[in-house]
């Protein structure tokens, strides 16, 4: 167990992965090759001029895969979760990867880097840094709060599940000591590394699949 959650208060939980791509394209056809199942159509961020594809993990989370949306017009600020920047660009230039993740909780004060978002019928407000810079690099996680029922509820299930998280970083002690804060509830493993790392491993229909 990494956080000692406390049974007497909410405490936050995983709501989702997040794959980078080049291209949405790209990015589903290598999900959907490792998995042997289909991803949902998502839709668009008009904010950040991206969009993306979804995959269902259960009843309470989920997976995205996400790209820079060519069609959009550019943003008028930093994209989340460093797709902007050329270390990220040079990551998936040698393919999609496994690059962050994201924590539900029950409230998400306003604060400067708290924004309401959108996304067709789906209201939720987000954890996203100005620069647009992953937190810790990655293996820290940004913060949800959905106002709408979240994606898991209506997408359909495929059988696929998380097993289990692994979560690298030169400074293990902080990332657990965020999680402790945030009174996260389930299950990931925290490692100590030379640079963040996220490694995911996924039960499917097929067998375990490691992202």
């Amino acid at each position: 167990m990494t956080a000692r959650p406390d049974p007497t208060r909410p405490g936050a939980r995983l709501d989702h992965l997040v794959i980078a791509a080049r291209t949405l394209e790209e990015g589903r056809a290598w999900l959907e090759g490792r998995l042997h199942c289909p991803l949902e159509p998502g839709g668009e961020h008009e904010l950040f001029g991206t969009h993306n594809a979804l995959l269902s993990l259960g009843p309470d989370a989920y997976l995205e895969v996400i790209a820079v949306n060519p069609q959009a017009p550019a943003p008028g600020r930093p994209r989340w979760f460093g797709l902007d920047t050329p270390d990220m660009q040079r990551r998936l230039s040698h393919g999609p990867a496994l690059i962050h993740w994201v924590a539900g909780v029950p409230h998400l004060p306003a604060g400067p880097d708290v924004l309401a978002l959108s996304r067709g019928a789906n209201r939720w407000t987000l954890t996203v840094p100005a620069d647009g810079h992953l937190p810790g690099g990655g293996p820290h996680p940004s913060l949800i709060c959905w106002e709408t029922p979240p994606p898991p509820t209506r997408l359909p299930d495929r059988g696929v599940r998380l097993g289990t998280l692994h979560l690298g970083t030169p400074d293990p002690d902080a990332l657990r000591a965020a999680l402790n804060t945030l009174n996260f509830t389930g299950e990931v493993e925290v490692q100590r590394g030379p640079q963040p790392e996220l490694r995911a491993v996924l039960t499917t229909p097929g067998g375990p699949v490691e992202l």
